[in-house]
């Protein structure tokens, strides 16, 4: 990960929050002015904030935070737990010009189609002063949301640095180790992990299976290779990638085993099996650790753990804050996104949620935390470790909706049977038809 900071006089700024950044904002001019405007008298405006899955800000406090730096400020979020089904909405509002918040969440999967695509539709950071945060940022997360010809749209929340997390407790009564160490020796590759899945099956408690769901695994492991749908010339070769062939084939080798509780990820079974036990094993980017205190709630306190991923680091997820062109407040909305992802923020959000930095600043900040939920794993330490070594990724246009129809397809093979071939072919055609 990249180790250049912003200077000291812009630390400063950061920590002063919008009052330091009000001169620098209406000093911008130009074809690029940023333009923003109160809702009414009295100078009140309510930023509206459209986010998907957990981002976690209302869940760590930020939001009430900033109301009371910054008063007369409201800030209003709505969210969509399927990002797939966010993105849809998003494209729609996009395209009509209607509906939109004052900040849109971005997958890093769809960073690529916002910055060659949809370059139009979304505020230019840098005539907001954007330009001069950026060696406050780890180098490729700021890269991937600039565009060719310098544009910067997106300011970079958290990066997707991956492990496995487990249940101590099931693992416990089906006679498995519990120690996070010993198991990561255990399943150092992921033969070992699978080999593991089966002693857990062989003895497992009633209605509970190794793991969530086949195309999680996936996921995970498609994670862990730098190039995976595009190469580096945007030429999609998903199809000829023995990478992906070879987590598509162990994914299918896993439903093939009954290892997978057979659950659609963010549906609604999903969500309620975190609290029924219904699965052992959750790969885990470090955004999950959030997700599963909220579905989870108190009483999963202490029975989960965290433990190093089989086969090596690898990255999942991670996502930006930007501006619509049809935002109605977009001064104020850079104000937030700014103070929402300064190094300080982005600490805390990972200490109370676990969504990992990407401010090279909040990285060392965070290397000594430990959770509590999660057994007093290290997780400074862990998710650090993995988003040193994990590998920088080609993102593609259509990266999300490669894996989509991908997951899609695997979720075929595990709860109907269907023939891995069939399932593949299911897939390509549906990149096809996806991607013209």
């Amino acid at each position: 990960m990249p180790t250049a900071r912003a200077a000291t006089a812009l630390r400063a700024a950061l920590r002063l929050g919008g009052a330091a950044l009000a001169g620098t904002l209406l000093a911008a001019c130009g074809s690029g002015t940023p333009q923003g405007s109160a809702d009414g008298a009295g100078g009140k405006v309510t930023v509206t904030v459209d986010l998907f899955g957990t981002f976690g800000y209302k869940e760590a406090g930020l939001y009430a935070q900033y109301e009371k730096l910054h008063p007369g400020v409201t800030v209003k979020q709505t969210d969509t737990e399927d990002e797939q089904d966010y993105w849809k909405s998003l494209q729609t509002r996009l395209a009509g010009g209607g509906g939109l918040a004052d900040v849109q969440g971005i997958e890093v999967g769809r960073i690529a189609a916002v910055t060659q695509q949809q370059s139009d539709k979304f505020e230019d950071l840098t005539a907001y002063g954007a330009g001069a945060l950026k060696g406050s940022f780890a180098e490729a997360k700021w890269k991937a949301a600039a565009t060719a010809d310098g544009k910067v749209l997106g300011l970079g929340t958290d990066v997707g640095p991956e492990a496995m997390c487990y249940r101590r407790d099931l693992f416990e009564k089906a006679g498995l180790p519990t120690g996070r160490d010993e198991l990561a020796a255990k399943w150092s590759t992921w033969d070992g992990y699978l080999e593991l899945g089966r002693q857990y099956k062989a003895n497992a408690p009633e209605k509970s299976a190794w793991l969530d769901s086949v195309g999680s695994l996936y996921t995970v492991m498609v994670g862990q290779q730098k190039e995976r749908y595009y190469d580096a010339s945007g030429k999609l070769v998903y199809d000829a990638n023995p990478a992906v062939k070879n987590a598509w084939n162990t994914s299918v080798r896993a439903a093939q085993d009954g290892l997978s509780a057979k659950l659609d990820q963010w549906s609604p079974p999903w969500n309620q099996a975190f609290a029924a036990g219904s699965f052992a094993t959750l790969p885990c980017p470090a955004w999950m650790l959030g997700y599963i205190k909220g579905q989870a709630g108190d009483a999963g306190r202490g029975k989960w753990d965290v433990a190093r991923l089989p086969g090596g680091a690898g990255n999942w997820g991670g996502s930006y804050l930007s501006i619509p062109r049809a935002a109605k407040h977009k001064k104020e909305a850079y104000a937030l996104i700014q103070w929402l992802t300064a190094p300080e923020q982005q600490a805390r959000l990972f200490e109370k949620q676990g969504s990992f930095p990407s401010a090279t600043e909040a990285i060392a900040r965070v290397a000594d935390v430990k959770d509590p939920y999660f057994s007093d794993a290290p997780i400074g330490a862990l998710f650090g470790d993995a988003a040193k070594a994990a590998p920088v990724q080609v993102l593609g246009v259509a990266d999300k909706t490669v894996s989509d129809q991908i997951t899609n397809a695997l979720s075929e093979v595990e709860r109907k049977g269907t023939a891995q071939d069939t399932a593949w072919e299911t897939a390509k055609k549906g990149v096809r038809n996806a991607t013209g």
